[in-house]
């Protein structure tokens, strides 16, 4: 069996619009990629993608974590598999607090009939919201309701840690961070990294892989990864922008 998270061919529409126009990328387990890429490349439709957003259709391709099928899941079937997204804006639900919210998640990962620790769940939430920098008191407010942008942002790494995915899809998780709140995700995520765990890091901006160096980054371009680098790919990104990406596809068109 395959263990990474592959994409091969990847073509999807939103509202009649082909958005993802035969994307490829395989993410392979103890791996940190990367995507950058202008405005309108596709970059956060790929990501709804993955996570099953039900207003875009996929067309064509398909996409496999360690060798299962995962566009034949359902939302919650991908988070039980173990898929996880952090969402560009983090969603509010009001009147579930963030421990009833992550009690639920990881009882549902459980066995039929076997039940949560409690006292062992707080322990390992309470130690990882240290971690973070995250008041405990947040553990009662409902998720993510009137947080600011980095306490959001602090709050789906949380969620990340206590549910242990296999794959983890960050969608610009550095979106209005502070640096102090960009180095306290960065640990977080860093902490995370692992053997068995693939990350596909969505970013605008050379900041957040100075704290989250990734092992391999790719550009996306009109719904393509049209570009493949290490770091240093990011770099000259970061100083000499996307028109040089434009003229390279444009060239080889």
């Amino acid at each position: 069996m395959s263990e990474s998270l592959k994409i091969d061919d990847l073509k999807a529409t939103v509202e009649g619009h082909e958005i993802i126009k035969g994307l490829s990328l395989t993410v392979p387990k103890g791996e940190v990629h990367a995507i950058m890429g202008p405005n309108g490349s596709g970059k956060s439709t790929l990501a709804k993608i993955l996570a099953g957003h039900e207003d875009y259709e996929v067309t064509g391709g398909s996409v496999t974590m360690d060798g299962d099928d995962l566009l034949e899941m359902d939302v919650d079937d991908r988070s039980r598999a173990g898929f996880f997204l952090a969402f560009q804006y983090p969603l509010e639900i009001p009147g579930v607090s963030n421990a009833n919210f992550l009690r639920a998640a990881r009882q549902a990962r459980l066995p039929k009939g076997e039940e949560i620790d409690a006292v062992a769940f707080y322990k390992e939430m309470y130690a990882k919201m240290d971690e973070l920098g995250m008041d405990r008191k947040f553990t009662g407010r409902s998720v993510n309701e009137g947080f600011s942008g980095g306490e959001k942002k602090r709050n789906e790494i949380l969620q990340m840690m206590m549910l242990d995915p296999r794959y983890a899809v960050l969608d610009e998780t550095d979106s209005g961070l502070d640096i102090d709140a960009l180095k306290v995700v960065a640990k977080g995520v860093n902490a995370m990294r692992s053997p068995e765990r693939g990350f596909l890091v969505i970013t605008h901006y050379q900041r957040l892989l100075d704290y989250i160096v990734p092992d391999v980054v790719h550009v996306l371009f009109d719904g393509r990864i049209v570009k493949t680098g290490d770091k240093d790919l990011a770099l000259k990104l970061e100083a000499e922008g996307y028109d040089w990406v434009k003229d390279e596809v444009l060239a080889s068109a």
